[in-house]
């Protein structure tokens, strides 16, 4: 199966009427790509560990659409509103499908195009038109996922066998997803081995960024009581849920929670006081800056404080961070050109 691509070349300002007229027209789930610059709520959803560096805005935006082409040639157009006829013949409560070639699409988007240049300026409004192989865009990234060993810990994705030789290694289950780590990253590696230097048996751990739950699943395979995961993806509910269930963890034992700790006071209250004898966060150095005296009410006297997310010469933020909520920096480890800061509660 292959994809008919039209590509339209506008400005940032018409990006939401023309996809509003073209979705009317049966056009939908349009591709943006702009310079438009990255919100804070952007960035803090972002979920990487070094943010792109974008290109000045230019005010151009590019508006992609892509139509299932049939082996017959034509296409196939989901028109919830393009055609009165097809609708009609549709019985009701039923999907509506219409089948139309290359030069209908190129008629729909010129008339959309038409419609909003009547009221708005639009830039050159020109539309290009090109032919893409099918690709399973969910599951393509699983390629680059493949089993791999931190020590004597296997880490292995649902569709790979454990080898034999591997048998006798203690075996953490991760599908990441296409949102979050895998455990791969240096950073994830780092907290892993904190983790393991630090956790006592039936700890109590909080883990702000969990993304895929790898941290916290990991701490109760090792003997952690409970884990409270916090994240700013909705996505990660579904994650965690189904990485708990590849790994054996009960519900009961690790309780995750969308919202940010650094500025909502309800997921503050929910984190508890004096609750966590480790709290991990592999996030961003600037981050962890205004994330640490927020944590520091959290964490029990003697309590461990594991960051990562570090890039090389951005520690002194998070050591000095650490000092100032009245943390004892116990650590700074390092792996390639990423570093772990670990500090204790007095």
């Amino acid at each position: 199966m292959k994809w008919m691509k039209f590509q339209i070349k506008t400005v940032v300002d018409a990006e939401d009427i023309i996809i509003s007229e073209l979705y009317d027209r049966g056009l939908e789930g349009a591709q943006i790509e702009d310079k438009v610059p990255l919100t804070a709520l952007d960035k803090e959803q972002m979920f990487v560990d070094i943010l792109p560096e974008a290109e000045e805005d230019d005010g151009v935006a590019y508006l992609s659409f892509f139509v299932e082409e049939r082996e017959d040639g034509s296409l196939r157009l989901s028109s919830q509103a393009a055609g009165e006829e097809v609708a009609a013949e549709a019985e009701e409560g039923s999907e509506v499908a219409e089948t139309i070639n290359k030069e209908s699409v190129l008629a729909l988007i010129e008339e959309a195009l038409a419609e909003v240049r009547s009221f708005m300026e639009i830039g050159e409004g020109t539309v290009t038109v090109s032919e893409t192989e099918d690709i399973d865009w969910i599951n393509n990234w699983k390629q680059y996922f493949h089993q791999f060993t931190i020590d004597d810990l296997l880490v292995i994705p649902s569709w790979e066998e454990v080898r034999e030789e591997d048998r006798d290694k203690r075996i953490l289950h991760i599908d990441p997803g296409t949102a979050f780590g895998t455990g791969m990253h240096e950073t994830t590696q780092l907290c892993i081995r904190q983790i393991w230097k630090y956790l006592t048996p039936g700890a109590e751990l909080l883990d702000v960024g969990t993304g895929s739950g790898i941290l916290a699943i990991l701490a109760l395979m090792y003997g952690a009581g409970h884990a409270f995961g916090t994240d700013l993806d909705p996505c990660a509910v579904e994650a965690v849920a189904q990485n708990m269930q590849a790994n054996g963890i009960a519900e009961k034992d690790f309780e995750l929670l969308i919202g940010n700790i650094i500025t909502e006071q309800e997921v503050q209250d929910r984190a508890g006081v004096e609750t966590y004898d480790i709290v991990t966060a592999n996030i961003l150095a600037d981050v962890l800056v205004p994330l640490t005296p927020v944590i520091v009410p959290c964490l029990k006297k003697g309590g461990v404080y594991i960051t990562s997310g570090i890039i090389e010469g951005k520690e002194d933020l998070v050591t000095r961070a650490c000092e100032a909520a009245g943390l004892a920096v116990l650590e700074v480890t390092a792996q390639g050109e990423w570093r772990s800061v670990t500090a204790r509660k007095n």
